[in-house]
């Protein structure tokens, strides 16, 4: 059967970019690892990911909106998806190597904190104190590298470590250019999804867009993004958008980060978030049980890990658990 693994990495020789990251190139694994007899080295590390709990626990982690009631509001899931779809679409039309797109897009947010970005910045805030800081990239890092499997770990390939590592719009690029479409694709995927949900929670209206970026964007903006990134990128050794469609995209995301992501109407909820997270990292973290066991040099990390990968209803039921009278609970 190892032929038909060995088929597949024939096949991407011949057909894929000479810029592409192909899996018989890679710089492989921490930890030696059999190799599959019918899957590349990155279609396996795509398959680990998917089948892990981090992945899992993501469809009930907010994504923007806290707690909607309506159930056609993204999720950290559902924002993982399209991510992976985009940065697919891409990698296809630019004979990149779509396998290695879709395991960094599908573990680029494993290390996202219960209630999204609003959540790291709590943590974040709590770690401070402690000469510390979290981000949700390393996080992730963490959980592929340590946290999963019982403590073993996935074992991924460096190519995928370093697109997770790299996604974040700051800092610098992945080495491969799959890593680079994930990190165009993620801001795409929010940016259009943003747009969405924000009208569908009545914050904006459509006609509230600035006229600019939608002049050239469109309204199909995730056809325009995407059609932009192929024309400017095809048969090149970088990944980039025209700049005038890039202007656009950032004008975009200026407008959602004042009307969306820091509007007090959108953002309600997350003025109950802070306490709620402190008073549950303090109880864990100085928990006798909890850290029974863990060296004390290793307990905030221990707490850090535990806060990180609550969602949100599991935090929230842990919260009414340990501070809310049994008579006041609903």
């Amino acid at each position: 059967m190892s032929s038909l693994r060995k088929e597949i990495e024939e096949r991407e020789k011949a057909w894929l970019s000479p810029f592409a990251a192909l899996a018989l190139a890679s710089k492989g694994r921490k930890h030696k690892d059999k190799s599959s007899p019918y899957r590349t080295c990155y279609q396996v590390d795509r398959d680990r990911i998917l089948h892990s709990k981090a992945f899992r626990r993501l469809k009930h982690k907010t994504q923007v909106f806290i707690s909607p009631v309506e159930d056609h509001f993204r999720t950290r899931l559902t924002h993982t998806l399209e991510v992976s779809q985009i940065a697919r679409t891409l990698a296809r039309a630019l004979r990149l190597n779509e396998d290695l797109t879709e395991a960094i897009a599908l573990g680029h947010d494993l290390g996202h904190t219960p209630f999204g970005h609003a959540g790291e910045y709590v943590l974040d805030d709590i770690l401070k104190h402690y000469g510390k800081s979290y981000h949700h990239n390393e996080q992730s890092i963490r959980v592929v590298r340590k946290l999963e499997n019982d403590g073993k770990g996935l074992n991924l390939t460096l190519e995928v470590l370093d697109g997770i590592l790299n996604h974040p719009q700051t800092g610098p690029w992945p080495k491969t250019l799959e890593g680079c479409l994930v990190r165009m694709a993620d801001r795409f995927a929010y940016i259009r999804h943003d747009i969405e949900d924000a009208i569908r929670a009545g914050v904006i209206k459509w006609s509230d867009l600035p006229k600019g970026p939608i002049k050239i964007l469109g309204k199909n903006i995730l056809d325009t993004v995407v059609s932009d990134v192929i024309e400017q990128s095809q048969d090149q050794p970088r990944i980039r958008m025209s700049t005038k469609v890039q202007k656009a995209v950032t004008d975009m995301y200026d407008f959602l980060y004042k009307r969306v992501y820091t509007n007090d109407e959108a953002k309600i909820e997350e003025k109950k978030l802070p306490e709620m997270l402190k008073l549950l990292f303090r109880y864990y973290h100085y928990d006798k049980e909890f850290q029974k066991s863990i060296p004390q040099r290793e307990q905030l990390q221990h707490t850090t890990d535990f806060i990180a990968g609550m969602t949100d209803r599991y935090a929230i039921n842990k919260f009414e658990e340990l501070f809310v009278p049994r008579e006041w609970r609903s």
